[in-house]
């Protein structure tokens, strides 16, 4: 998948994907977010309505074609959101390409373990997640600390709705550098 994207689904927590696309948007990153059903409406774990750039089809026509480390898959926790998100077929099967190609992973809250968890050769990688799902990234070898935000290779993780901004903040680094994720923290006052 060519480009940054924040994954949707009914249930997602609004903090993880609001948070991380208004830190992206800030840093000059062209983030556009995708509902995983053909309506562009999706409702957040809290009743927030949102309407997404992009439906499901549409994402599907996004050429994969020369995918590197820039190309970001976001996916926020929160519930039912993230099972939703685990429970698409082809979304996984997207994601799973898209890694194999070179593209980048981000997950937040639930979703390393639900959701990253899907991805082959974790083998020794280090993650986070929300405390409780962190076993089905352990037992595909990945190694689990309870830090806000880690970075390791083509995965981002994030612990929880408390650290979205410094999830955000990690991704945009990784994207831009360092000094746009300092300039954005300045401009949050963090």
């Amino acid at each position: 998948m060519k480009g940054v994207y924040i994954l949707l689904a009914d249930g997602f927590e609004d903090m993880e994907a609001l948070s991380t696309r208004d830190v992206l948007k800030r840093g000059g990153v062209d983030v556009e977010t995708v509902s995983i059903t053909e309506d562009y409406t999706v409702e957040s774990s809290h009743g927030v309505t949102v309407f997404a750039d992009m439906n499901f089809e549409e994402f599907k026509q996004i050429s994969d074609e020369g995918t590197g480390r820039e190309d970001v898959l976001i996916f926020p926790g929160g519930m039912p959101g993230t099972k939703n998100l685990a429970d698409n077929f082809d979304l996984m099967e997207m994601m799973k390409f898209h890694y194999e190609q070179g593209g980048t992973v981000a997950a937040i809250c639930a979703a390393p373990g639900l959701v990253a968890s899907k991805l082959l050769w974790l083998e020794g990688k280090k993650f986070t997640c929300f405390e409780g799902f962190q076993e089905p990234m352990i037992a595909k070898g990945a190694v689990y600390t309870p830090e806000s935000v880690v970075v390791d290779g083509r995965l981002i993780t994030g612990r929880g709705a408390g650290h979205a901004v410094n999830f955000g903040l990690h991704i945009l680094e990784y994207l831009k550098g360092e000094e746009a994720a300092s300039k954005v923290k300045g401009g949050l006052m963090l």
